[in-house]
């Protein structure tokens, strides 16, 4: 019989296993577990859209120094949907 204490770390480490690697999980378990599907990063995209349309703006406006550094942040942030984008293609 374990104690509470115990029963607590054993449930932890189990719900850290299902979130590390859910496929061994299924496997052992006999696919009891579900995988959420990802999805890709579309909200990132429309972020990074809206940056660069306050960029654009800005610069319309005459602030270019202000238009450069959001311009700057928009590529950012559209670098990371990309590389979120190519992370959810690669099997």
């Amino acid at each position: 019989m374990l104690s509470k204490e115990d029963s607590r770390r054993l449930a932890q480490l189990e719900r850290q296993l299902r979130r590390d690697d859910p496929d061994f999980c299924a496997r052992m378990g006999g696919g009891n577990f579900s995988v959420p599907a990802p999805r890709p990063p579309l909200a990132l995209f429309f972020v990074a859209a809206a940056i660069a349309v306050a960029a654009i703006v800005l610069g319309a406006v005459g602030w270019w120094i202000a238009a450069v550094t959001v311009a700057a942040w928009s590529l950012v942030t559209a670098a990371g949907a990309f590389y979120r984008l190519r992370k959810f293609r690669t099997p």
